[in-house]
């Protein structure tokens, strides 16, 4: 078979452009650290009120100006439903669900997480705008999804 010069001056750009995504994308997940998350922590999902930290969902001070936030989603329902914390904090969100998959995503923000029964989910960011942020859950999880939400006050 008999290639013409300008197929094979098209294959070789080709084949040049997928090798410079892999690269990048291969720099970016081991250099950067921004691979997708592995799910390497697990969770019995029928154990979850009995599992620290689940066990005790709320928000605590951790650090000046830095908050954990641990959280159990389950059926049109964020616990804990209120969360506060002061302008320029850094917030550590460890979620996990009890009973289906829920989506834990911030309104105006980068948060933008899938949470799964079995899994536990970590997310950090940093709200430096005071404010309040909506949270909804952007995966279907039942008749009521529609009015799972809750609010994130930064004051």
């Amino acid at each position: 078979m008999k290639m013409h010069f300008d197929e094979k001056i098209w294959l070789t750009i080709s084949f040049g452009i997928i090798m410079g995504f892999m690269l990048i994308t291969g720099y970016q997940a081991f250099a950067l650290n921004m691979g997708p998350p592995s799910h390497s922590e697990t969770i019995d999902p029928q154990k979850v009120d009995q599992t620290a930290p689940f066990d005790e969902p709320g928000i605590k001070q951790i650090g000046e100006n830095e908050y954990e936030v641990v959280m159990t989603l389950q059926l049109f329902n964020f616990t804990p439903m209120e969360i506060e914390v002061p302008a320029g904090a850094t917030v550590h969100f460890t979620l996990t669900s009890k009973d289906v998959i829920h989506g834990f995503q911030v309104v105006n923000t980068n948060i933008n997480a899938m949470v799964m029964p079995g899994h536990i989910q970590k997310i950090s960011q940093t709200f430096d705008q005071p404010g309040e942020f909506l949270v909804i859950c952007n995966e279907y999880c039942g008749a009521g999804h529609q009015v799972m939400s809750t609010v994130i006050k930064v004051k």
